[in-house]
This record gives structure tokens, C-alpha cells and sequence, in this order.
């Protein structure tokens, strides 16, 4: 499996739906249009057999953080930090759902953050979890922020020990 970059003379977005309206929309209206302003990066994972349909998708881009969430020991020690990674969405079709994609598309996200850090560091990745997905995300090491239980954090430490076996 690989995802690429959204491409939307090719993949068929409307044909999504992972059954939350405001991901639909995103993918459908606002991912393309987001990438031109260099806002943010959607990659979509197309469907082997058909690769005009998306399994799922993710979008990436940097984001403030606020560091008086932090625990104190991370915000002793990234105290000059300004900004974060961040997957933005994630999403899978309903089509396509308990399959894996879920946890192969946030593996995916994470490496390509990894990646991207060893050029341009920063030393947390945040994700705003939709309503229902906070466990899936604690299940991979992400934290809750201490002001809000669906906004939640990873050190990329902490990414690149658990992704050191595979890569």
C-alpha cells in the first residue's frame, strides 16, 4: 500500500464518505483548493482495483501550539518551541472500515511527519480528534492536552521509537 497526493482530475471524491459530513466536504471542496495555498498536503490511499476510489485519506500541515497545555516537563524542555505537526483529518470510507486502513493511514501520517522533521524540527505532532476517535489515537501513544480531552499530542521522540523497528 501507498498513498499519494490527492489528485482530483483522477480520484473520485464525491464518491467518498466516511460518514461525517464536515470530512466529506473537506475532501470533496476544500483539500485541493488547500494544497494551491500551500495550507495543507492530502494523500489518499486509492483502492488497488480501482484506483479512481479513495480508501481514505489524511492531510498534514504545522500548527501553533500552545504550550501552557503541555505537561510541565515538555514545556521545560520546549519552551522556545512555536510551532507543531499536525493531522489535520483522517478519515476512511465506510465502505472500507475495520479493515486496518485507519491505523495503516495514521502509521503513514506519522512517517511522513518524521520525515519532514528531520529538515524542518519540531518536537510534537497534535491532532484534533473527531468525535468517537480519541481512544483510536491514545491506542498509538497520543496524549490528551490537559484542557481538552479531543485534542491530543505525540513527541516525535517518541514517534521515531516506535517507528525505529520499521524503518
Amino acid at each position: 500500500m501507498i498513498t499519494v497526493a490527492l489528485d482530483k482530475g483522477k480520484h473520485d471524491r464525491n464518491r467518498f464518505d466516511c460518514g461525517i459530513e464536515a470530512l466529506n466536504s473537506y475532501l470533496k471542496i476544500m483539500a485541493n483548493q488547500q494544497s494551491k495555498k500551500d495550507n495543507t498536503r492530502t494523500f489518499v490511499l486509492e483502492d488497488g482495483r480501482h484506483p479512481e476510489r479513495i480508501i481514505g485519506y489524511y492531510s498534514l500541515t504545522m500548527a501553533p501550539v500552545n504550550l501552557n497545555a503541555l505537561p510541565v516537563k515538555l514545556r521545560k524542555k520546549h519552551c522556545n518551541v512555536s510551532s507543531a505537526g499536525l493531522i489535520a483529518r483522517l478519515a476512511i470510507d465506510k465502505s472500507y472500515k475495520k479493515q486496518g486502513y485507519g491505523e495503516w493511514l495514521l502509521v503513514d501520517a506519522l512517517r511522513k511527519l518524521l520525515f519532514v522533521s528531520e529538515t524542518v524540527a519540531f518536537p510534537i505532532v497534535l491532532v484534533d480528534a473527531k468525535k468517537g476517535s480519541v481512544e483510536f489515537y491514545k491506542k498509538f501513544g497520543f496524549t490528551p492536552f490537559k484542557d481538552t480531552s479531543s485534542k491530543l499530542f505525540i513527541t516525535m521522540a517518541d514517534i521515531r521509537l516506535s517507528l525505529s523497528d520499521s524503518l
